[in-house]
């Protein structure tokens, strides 16, 4: 049976309602001069790193426009004598998510065996090759790239994501699935690494036993917020499409393995998305999700705080306040921030009537705050029942003109609108399915749960 639960919250998502985000991908050869060897021509003298790169667009294609917006990196390294193609899986479900995936060719032959170091270096010139191409009024990526880079891979490509997350300040996170041990080793590079790390493991991996590869990487990161995710039944290869080499060698080495590739890549999904939604994308509700809301058929361990306590703000007169100590403030009335209010303390002006919410950042994650109502003249806030609801929400206190509401994933992709007003106050559920949404009217942000 289905259930809806509905919390408030405040969004800022109207950008999001509408855009619809298709999968596009161009090939670029970037060059690094100081080395030689690599995949690929044209990128100049030295080594080539010939780069397959997936990123949202409104049209699907070959070197279409880039979608409006500013959109994350992951530099996505792939495992031993595996082609990037096997990850289709991977860009097919993060793209439409607004990521863009870069997939370095270099270093995918059996023999000569790969170097891992170079490999890793490679996964860092294109993660700051791509950030640099935002800058470039001559790229498709200009003014398209956010501030934001993962380091991310699978096996031999995981590894080699570790010895480049741990190099300076390119990747803001790191994400390995089964994450081999490498030559130089990934285990004593992770020693190094200052970035939130997640890592997958398939429990009957024997292509990597967790034991000697994926949990010693894990292990040894030092920075406060790493977490890992054990797929119970799951296995080496499953992470990526079919691939040859990488079944064979699953085969004579995995045994028990219980998940089929397609659920063990739905764990894998639903997993990372709302990991990504934070540390890439700064989202207060894909942090909640992470750390509140389990996945059956993953144990996960992390040592990332839970989400801090509800903010609460006081009113003394025209005075709001909050004792939250938080890294940074945001105050919002009707929905909208006010300009410049970023202390946990805001005096009201002489037009103040309305709802005010104070938004406030700490370490990992987000709170908002209870509604406070102008006291001159009382807005009250839309009031949504049932709460739970099934199948059908009813919206009470709204105006006598129409108001657009919007239904989004927490990916952002908008997947129901309409108007609402005093008379015309009801939206049917029924059509949608099971998962995560946003109820935008006017400002005024709901989250809907849905769960059988």
């Amino acid at each position: 049976m289905r259930i809806i639960i509905l919390l408030f919250i405040l969004l800022s998502i109207s950008e999001s309602i509408g855009q619809n985000l298709n999968v596009a991908h161009t090939t670029i050869t970037f060059n690094d001069p100081a080395r030689s060897g690599g995949f690929g021509s044209g990128g100049g003298p030295g080594r080539q790193i010939q780069t397959e790169i997936y990123y949202p667009a409104t049209t699907a294609g070959e070197n279409v426009a880039v979608a409006n917006g500013q959109w994350p990196i992951i530099v996505f390294g792939h495992g031993f004598a595996m082609n990037w193609d096997a990850y289709a899986n991977i860009w097919n479900s993060l793209v439409p998510n607004g990521y863009i995936l870069a997939f370095p060719r270099t270093e995918g032959s059996l023999f000569p065996a790969p170097s891992h170091g170079d490999f890793g270096q490679d996964i860092v010139l294109v993660g700051q090759k791509l950030s640099e191409a935002g800058q470039n009024s001559s790229s498709i990526f200009y003014s398209k790239i956010s501030d934001y880079a993962c380091a991310m891979g699978h096996s031999m490509g995981g590894g080699a994501a570790v010895l480049a997350a741990s190099q300076g300040s390119v990747f803001d996170c790191y994400l390995g699935l089964a994450p081999a041990e490498t030559n130089p080793s990934a285990i004593a590079a992770a020693a190094n690494m200052q970035v939130p790390a997640l890592i997958l493991s398939g429990s009957n991996d024997g292509v990597t036993p967790p034991n000697q590869h994926h949990i010693p990487i894990f292990d040894a990161i030092p920075y406060e917020c790493k977490s890992f995710a054990n797929l119970i039944g799951g296995g080496h290869c499953y992470f990526a499409n079919s691939n040859f080499n990488c079944d064979f060698g699953e085969s004579t080495s995995s045994t028990g393995i219980s998940l089929s590739r397609a659920e063990q890549q739905s764990l894998t999904y639903q997993q990372i998305t709302s990991w990504l939604s934070y540390f890439l994308n700064t989202s207060c509700e894909g942090y909640e999700a992470f750390i509140d809301y389990p996945i059956n058929g993953i144990e996960l361990n992390t040592t990332c705080p839970s989400m801090q306590p509800d903010v609460t703000i006081s009113q003394n007169g025209t005075i709001l306040s909050s004792n939250s100590q938080g890294i940074a403030y945001q105050w919002y009335l009707n929905g909208e921030p006010l300009i410049g209010e970023t202390n946990d303390t805001l005096l009201v002006g002489a037009n103040f009537s309305g709802v005010y919410q104070l938004l406030v950042y700490f370490d990992y994650g987000c709170q908002y705050s209870n509604n406070i109502v102008g006291v001159e003249e009382f807005v009250t806030a839309p009031q949504i029942s049932p709460n739970p609801a099934n199948d059908f929400i009813k919206i009470k206190g709204l105006p006598t003109e129409g108001l657009i509401y919007g239904i989004i994933t927490l990916q952002g992709q908008c997947v129901k609108v309409g108007t609402l007003d005093a008379e015309n106050n009801t939206i049917l559920l029924n059509e949608l399915p099971n998962g995560s949404y946003f109820l935008q009217i006017n400002g005024q942000g709901v989250k809907l749960l849905i769960q059988r």
